[in-house]
């Protein structure tokens, strides 16, 4: 159970690194004028999976803590920067839902999009390394 969570985080940001690319394709089409090619329904459809992982995730990451050590934000830095990611998800679903539903040519909703989904990467991608040493510290030390 207690390596359920990292396992499907790591995959999840793995993939999320996939779907960036894709949305650097449709900014470097859209916005530097470069001939690139976008595929929208794969950047849509992967893009809901990560942040459906990623909101998992972060409940999973509050459900195993309360049942192996009862009680929750014992992970210090880990477990704040998962709330913080919480609005980000949010308003990544909320953006990027809002514009598969209604396409059209936008300038700042993307920008905004863009923006959001790449500072929740950069948080996924600490959250990997402070991951890391929970695991390191909680998890393989108390097995030994």
């Amino acid at each position: 159970m207690l390596y359920l969570h990292p396992t499907v985080q790591f995959i999840a940001t793995v993939l999320a690194l996939y779907v960036i690319y894709t949305g650097m394709q449709r900014f470097r089409l859209r916005h530097l004028h470069m001939r690139a090619t976008f595929h929208w329904k794969r950047h849509v459809l992967l893009g809901t999976m990560v942040l459906l992982l990623w909101g998992i995730g972060l409940v999973g990451g509050l459900v195993v803590t309360r049942n192996v050590w009862y009680t929750n934000f014992i992970m210090g830095l880990h477990a704040r920067v998962a709330v913080m990611m919480c609005p980000l998800i949010v308003i990544g679903f909320a953006t990027g839902f809002y514009m598969n539903r209604a396409r059209k040519k936008r300038l700042l909703l993307p920008l905004i999009h863009g923006v959001n989904n790449t500072l929740l990467f950069l948080l996924a991608i600490y959250q990997l390394f402070s991951g890391w040493y929970v695991m390191q510290k909680f998890v393989i030390e108390s097995a030994l």
